[in-house]
């Protein structure tokens, strides 16, 4: 049996909130036990490794928006855009996120560009 697509964007949305709010144990239960997280900088790398790795660079956005979701089965694609607290500057990134059973089980980044000012 399938997840549906209002679902998967449910859980979707429930994912970036908890990320930007700072919920770590919320996130913890969002993400499933095999979680994996890949980026051009990270390769497959674990939960424990995520907490490690990126967890803490939820800090250094704001003014952070979902732009687009398109979300089909148990899988969606994400674009958002997103300011860094450091120097201000704008970017836009896309993820796919994979879901089962009503849980993350996997992210893949593929950042975007940067805006111009």
């Amino acid at each position: 049996m399938g997840t549906s697509p209002s679902s998967t964007s449910e859980l979707v949305r429930r994912l970036y909130a908890t990320f930007i709010a700072g919920d770590r144990p919320a996130m913890e239960a969002l993400l499933a036990d095999d979680f994996t997280f890949t980026s051009p900088n990270d390769d497959h790398i674990d939960k424990a490794a995520y907490f490690i790795r990126c967890w803490p660079n939820r800090d250094k956005l704001r003014n952070f928006e979902i732009e687009t979701l398109v979300a089909e089965d148990h899988a969606a694609f994400v674009r958002y855009r997103a300011e860094r607290v450091a120097d201000g500057v704008r970017f836009r990134n896309t993820e796919y996120v994979v879901c089962a059973d009503g849980r993350v089980r996997a992210v893949e980044v593929y950042f975007g560009s940067e805006d111009k000012k």
